[in-house]
């Protein structure tokens, strides 16, 4: 058994080392805690507050885009302000906090911007589509090309504008899907929430109609929807029958446009399809049928068999 024996210098010599670790320890709390506590609590509660600033705004703004009930193109425009306010103000916000945390605690953050932008230039020559994606999202945003809310096509994609940033656009279609394409990637844009939009519907009906009546009661049925109270401040002009458009065999196509306001052509193409079926059934006025539709007369059950001919 080993016993270790201590003489009494290095008993008081260790009993010092404690009391002088223990009053350094002592030392560096009571300085955090009366100097770079009430600093890094200070950066917080400012930043804090700098956040609620944003978010009142951002709230403010998303509140003045629901009360634009006529003015679809400035709703959009605002929550479009309200989706940039909040990327751009969260960003900037979190680096200088994140600068000021490092500075109360004396980490110097020179040599790591000095890395950063270092590596930032080794990534700047390979990622040169991030630098395109932004010039592209500037040039978008002044040329308000389109909006949140608004339905385009981008990028061989349809749907509707769920956020607009200057890095990507993201788009939802009507199956839910989203898309998220990169702004450097958007050639052509197709808007078709901007300003106005045309309800086009081309009938089809049967040869063996009249020309003159089918036209007078499609005239009929479009303007009973035009001054029906469900879709009077939708459609804003009266409808145009254009007349006969095309003759594919025994189908004749009369088209119908109706000026609606942007992005409201479905409810009013919906409707517009009911009550056209409605109307020719109670005229009799036979739908046209496709010329690559092949119809076949069904055998009459009751009929008599005909007898195969015998020939001599």
């Amino acid at each position: 058994m080993l016993l270790l024996t201590f003489t009494p210098q290095e008993i008081a010599q260790d009993e010092r080392l404690s009391r002088i670790l223990a009053s350094e320890w002592h030392q560096d709390i009571a300085s955090f805690i009366s100097t770079k506590l009430p600093k890094l609590v200070a950066v917080l509660i400012i930043f804090f507050i700098l956040w609620r600033v944003v978010q009142f705004f951002v709230k403010r703004l998303n509140q003045r885009a629901e009360q634009q009930v006529g003015n679809f193109r400035r709703a959009a425009q605002l929550r479009t302000m309200a989706s940039i306010l909040r990327a751009t103000a969260y960003g900037v916000l979190g680096f200088l906090a994140f600068l000021q945390v490092l500075t109360i605690f004396d980490i110097p953050y020179q040599p790591i911007l000095a890395s950063a932008g270092i590596l930032g230039v080794g990534v700047g020559l390979g990622a040169q589509s991030v630098f395109k994606d932004m010039i592209n999202g500037i040039f978008i945003l002044l040329e308000d090309q389109y909006n949140v809310g608004e339905v385009i096509t981008i990028a061989g994609q349809k749907g509707t504008v769920e956020a607009l940033s200057l890095r990507s656009t993201r788009l939802r279609d009507s199956d839910g899907t989203l898309y998220v394409i990169p702004n450097s990637q958007i050639g052509v844009v197709a808007n078709l929430s901007r300003d106005f939009s045309i309800a086009s519907l081309p009938v089809s009906v049967d040869a063996s109609a009249n020309p003159d009546q089918v036209m007078a009661l499609l005239r009929k049925v479009a303007g009973e929807i035009r001054n029906d109270s469900a879709f009077k401040d939708i459609a804003i002009n009266d409808p145009d029958i254009l007349g006969v458009n095309d003759i594919r065999g025994r189908e004749v196509i009369y088209p119908i446009n109706i000026r609606v306001r942007a992005n409201q052509r479905d409810p009013v193409l919906r409707e517009l399809r009911r009550r056209i079926i409605l109307a020719f059934d109670k005229e009799g006025i036979p739908l046209g049928v496709t010329t690559n539709m092949v119809l076949t007369q069904k055998a009459d059950p009751t009929a008599a068999p005909q007898q195969p001919a015998i020939k001599t």
